[in-house]
């Protein structure tokens, strides 16, 4: 017995297929702008958080190397147990923030400025999140690297750092590893590298800088840099997707490495090798920070 053409229908068929394929793409959209609003909330609560807990001032202090003002924001950062060690007080308050940030911008309060070139200077209280993380791993003689390519994006939570950008965190660094140790900032924008040697000149870190126990490099911080690796401490100041191998095996055994890892969702990551080698890596905080990138596109605006 033969079937009718006309019987033989895969129209139907294919109208299912196409709603469940449109179906579909419409929830992976709202999937992708629900995550962006999430972000968006959470990114929102942190500012909220450090503009009105914090209680830091938004008076703008204009002006350059003011110790009172510096100690001033550096005592709110003690308040509230964003500085928990007397070494990273001291080494804040020697390291003042207002050589490091561009002419007419104002340094003491609790948000990155722009430094050109799409950088930025962290704000106040990234720069101590991370040298308190990092602050057993820059004991005099250490070796400590500050590497990225790229500062965070300006928006609603102000947690970032730009690879050495203005030279600031490097320079603690100095501080804390002193004359018989070695601090590394690698910068692949030539005249940030130049900014952070002038910076640094004027600056109470100027002697490690010219005795030649801090340099700063032009180069891709997702390399590293292997002249004076093992590093006691590495700071990366961009967001990886993955973790750069050059970077864990320039890490010396028992050294910690601090790394934004992510895509829409960032986390700040703790990484301590151990002795035999391993890899112990625990979640500090989420951040917002922008691509781990090559210079070209930093300089596109990623």
């Amino acid at each position: 017995m033969s079937i009718p053409v006309q019987d033989i229908s895969f129209f139907p068929v294919i109208d299912q297929l196409l709603s469940c394929y449109a179906i579909t793409t419409h929830l992976s959209s709202c999937i992708i702008i629900l995550s962006y609003a999430i972000k968006f909330c959470h990114d929102f609560c942190e500012w909220a958080f450090f503009i009105t807990n914090l209680g830091f001032s938004r008076q703008p202090f204009w002006g350059r190397g003011s110790i009172d003002k510096n100690e001033a924001l550096l005592g709110q950062l003690e308040k509230y147990g964003v500085i928990r060690s007397k070494k990273v007080a001291e080494v804040m308050k020697t390291v003042d923030r207002g050589f490091f940030v561009p002419l007419g911008s104002p340094p003491y309060i609790d948000s990155p400025m722009d430094i050109g070139f799409n950088a930025t200077i962290s704000a106040p209280h990234m720069h101590a999140m991370c040298l308190e993380l990092l602050k057993d791993h820059l004991q005099p003689g250490m070796h400590a690297l500050d590497v990225g390519s790229a500062p965070f994006t300006e928006g609603f939570v102000w947690i970032d750092d730009v690879l050495i950008g203005t030279g600031y965190l490097t320079a603690c660094f100095a501080l804390m590893i002193g004359p018989t140790g070695r601090a590394v900032g690698v910068e692949h924008i030539p005249e940030l590298v130049a900014a952070s040697i002038e910076n640094v000149q004027k600056s109470s870190v100027a002697p490690p800088l010219k005795e030649g126990s801090f340099s700063f490099h032009i180069g891709d911080g997702r390399y590293g840099w292997p002249e004076f690796a093992p590093y006691d401490a590495i700071h990366v100041g961009a967001a990886a997707g993955e973790i750069p191998k050059p970077l864990l095996d320039q890490l010396k055994p028992g050294g910690r490495m601090v790394i934004p890892v992510g895509n829409i969702f960032q986390y700040l990551k703790v990484i301590d090798k151990n002795p035999d080698g391993s890899l112990s890596i625990r979640t500090e905080t989420s951040v917002s920070y922008v691509p781990l990138t090559s210079r070209d596109s930093q300089l596109k605006g990623f």
